[in-house]
């Protein structure tokens, strides 16, 4: 009989807990839509780059992207970031797969791509020409979208004379294209050892909050947060 009474109250109790489950559950994705419908809602700041932007080496969080996405969210703006970094990413493969990323509306689009050109050693006519057509293939589909330039610098292994054509193609390229030039995206970082990791490349964490600090005013500026 004791054993009656304890199979009863064991189907007793599974049939409450499968009762339950599908609502609790129906609840939680409830739950989950909402919060990804709010967020899809809110404007898009997406950063295009390449090991820099994506925080090699480190968390994507601390990468400055993500500083920026926490400072957005800290001042609770309508605003939400996409982290769009690919390590080794160089113009021509980012123009490459750049449509993917514009099948949504960005708000705000930050450039940043060409170092590993320079690095390469890759004809700057081609380099230029690239983060032209980015700009202007954005700037087609999305003509209200606020596009951010970011300059890059590169050592002189390649020669001055390569090294200085390069630093120049972004002041250029902003001007002609009417964009927002970031005049050198790791003004106080490059170079720091204490600011960057062991390959001299990419700023640790340290690093990168400087990185943020150049970068956030740019992004007041266009969401109208500027003075």
């Amino acid at each position: 009989m004791k054993h009656l009474i304890k199979s009863i109250y064991l189907i007793l109790g599974l049939l409450i807990i499968s009762c339950a489950s599908p609502k609790e559950e129906k609840s939680e994705i409830s739950k989950s839509e909402e919060v990804s419908k709010e967020a899809e809602n809110k404007k898009l700041i997406l950063f295009f780059g390449n090991s820099l932007t994506a925080g090699y080496g480190i968390e994507a969080e601390d990468a400055f992207p993500g500083l920026v996405a926490a400072r957005i969210d800290s001042l609770g703006l309508d605003y939400r970031v996409i982290n769009g970094g690919l390590s080794g990413e160089t113009t021509a493969s980012g123009l490459s797969r750049l449509d993917w990323f514009l099948e949504e509306e960005p708000a705000v689009f930050v450039l940043e791509l060409g170092g590993n050109d320079g690095l390469r050693g890759i004809d700057l006519k081609e380099t230029k020409k690239n983060l032209k057509s980015i700009i202007q293939l954005v700037r087609e589909k999305y003509p209200d979208a606020s596009i951010l330039l970011s300059g890059m610098q590169i050592p002189p292994n390649m020669g001055q004379a390569y090294t200085k054509e390069f630093q120049e193609i972004y002041p250029q390229v902003a001007k002609e294209e009417a964009v927002k030039l970031i005049p050198f995206l790791l003004e106080g970082v490059a170079g720091d050892p204490e600011l960057n990791l062991p390959d001299g490349i990419h700023p640790t964490e340290a690093g990168h909050l400087i990185v943020f600090e150049t970068v956030w005013p740019y992004i007041e500026g266009v969401i109208g947060l500027g003075g």
